[in-house]
């Protein structure tokens, strides 16, 4: 219920209130259980006395030695001991200390007052601005997406403010794209850039298996003040553990549906869910899951989807547009986990590393990128304009090395001399500096002018 349409009206807010009021009351546990650690093995925690009480997912905390609190997952079951995973350090942690099943469900109470701050997996503050507000609904960490029937179309362009993705893989509000790229090619500037000069309300950020030096740095250098005061940044470095890792990817999602909830058109970023689909690999491989393929667990392939597939339109007027980041390993695009997200997104961006050693950032290789939802957003002149400069660019990539080594002599090949004649203005068109915006109708003029000043 909206809470404006409350103002003015007591019996309506008496009876949202009593609602809120039930909804906790509800989320008490009835009775407490209790069991006992059995063994330690690597990062699992065996427990027996609980497992007919608990479920895959649930929550424990183990009272370790010296009176430190342990909080855990179920992950598993063996036998009739329950297979618990610490959210941190094992230490302290041995045979007979006592666990204890905490709430059911995980949840967070997100506020408006989020933006602009930094916090962790489980919602807390990571920056110097005190405590984070708590708002007065509980979201839970691990939602279900709306059900299909009930979504809104994806439809009206989404100006992310990067000229190449703007005029050439151009998005719509509620889509998922993936941002395909081997390390060192420029993720990380190029989500800065969209979180900057983005025409969205709200940011949701997710820096997931981040290094913990690169954090501060982007979000001073980067992101900067205009960035970061629209948005709402969850950090879960390397070195935490995998359940902290995934449980930041989860938290970023039910901040971004937060916000959709209230209306706003939310641009939800995560680097990376590579790193998400290792740390559900180390959680499955603890848990006695058989390694498929590069030994990535079956679990990995069943939570990818569920955690993509919540980006999206809503039923109400709010979107969640989707960028994720897809670290490739050794370059291959071809990899498990690059294969699976790109089946489930509704585009993808590829960075290429040869275009950003030759110095042009950001370095987005059109002709490997797709955006699936394009052509149906654009006007019939946009799609011509659009066609005509990838044509361009298709035919000097395939005459690019004879050209290079001069074996190609002018006048051979009307088309491939038309190519070359438009190579240094699209790729200048395609170059952007980090601090420069590039609006949707900007890109299109700019495109078009390249063609009429080369004409004439």
């Amino acid at each position: 219920m909206d809470p404006c349409r409350t103002r003015g009206n007591p019996n309506v807010a008496v009876v949202t209130t009593l609602t809120k009021a039930l909804a906790e009351v509800e989320r008490v546990p009835s009775c407490r259980l209790y069991g006992r650690v059995t063994s330690v093995l690597g990062l699992l925690v065996e427990c027996s006395g609980l497992q007919r009480g608990l479920s895959v997912g649930r929550r424990c905390e183990v009272l370790a030695r010296g009176g430190r609190r342990v909080t855990c997952e179920v992950v598993g079951f063996r036998d009739d001991r329950a297979l618990l995973m610490p959210f941190g350090s094992v230490e302290g942690i041995g045979r007979g200390c006592k666990a204890v099943v905490a709430e059911s469900e995980p949840v967070v109470y997100p506020s408006p007052l989020w933006l602009g701050r930094v916090v962790n997996a489980f919602g807390e503050p990571l920056d110097d601005r005190g405590p984070v507000p708590r708002g007065d609904v509980a979201y839970a960490l691990r939602n279900q997406p709306p059900p299909a029937h009930t979504r809104r179309r994806v439809k009206g362009k989404f100006d992310l403010g990067v000229r190449s993705i703007n005029t050439f893989l151009t998005c719509c509000r509620g889509q998922r794209m993936g941002i395909f790229a081997g390390s060192g090619v420029g993720k990380s500037v190029l989500l800065s850039m969209l979180a900057r000069h983005t025409g969205a309300g709200v940011n949701a950020i997710g820096l997931i298996g981040e290094r913990g030096r690169e954090v501060r740095e982007f979000l001073a250098d980067d992101l900067g003040p205009e960035g970061l005061a629209r948005s709402v940044i969850v950090v879960a470095t390397s070195d935490e553990s995998p359940l902290v890792r995934r449980q930041a990817a989860y938290l970023t999602m039910t901040l971004a549906e937060y916000f959709r909830d209230l209306e706003n058109d939310v641009l939800c970023l995560i680097d990376s869910v590579t790193r998400f689909a290792m740390a559900q690999r180390e959680i499955g491989l603890s848990a006695g899951e058989p390694p498929t393929t590069k030994g990535y667990t079956p679990t990995v392939f069943a939570e990818l989807p569920k955690l993509l597939e919540r980006a999206g339109p809503g039923s109400g007027k709010g979107t969640i547009t989707g960028l994720f980041t897809v670290l490739v390993e050794g370059d291959d695009h071809n990899e498990p986990v690059s294969d699976a997200v790109r089946g489930i997104l509704d585009g993808h961006i590829v960075l290429d590393r040869a275009i950003a050693e030759r110095g042009r950032f950001p370095a987005v290789n059109v002709l490997r990128s797709v955006s699936r939802t394009m052509p149906r957003c654009n006007s019939d002149a946009e799609n011509r304009l659009v066609d005509r400069a990838r044509s361009l660019m298709a035919v000097y990539e395939d005459m690019a090395e004879m050209i290079r080594l001069g074996a190609y002599r002018h006048g051979s090949d009307p088309a491939v001399d038309e190519a070359i004649r438009y190579r240094e203005a699209l790729e200048a068109f395609l170059a952007q500096d980090k601090t420069e915006r590039g609006d949707l109708a900007t890109g299109y003029a700019q495109l078009a002018e390249i063609f009429e000043a080369e004409a004439a």
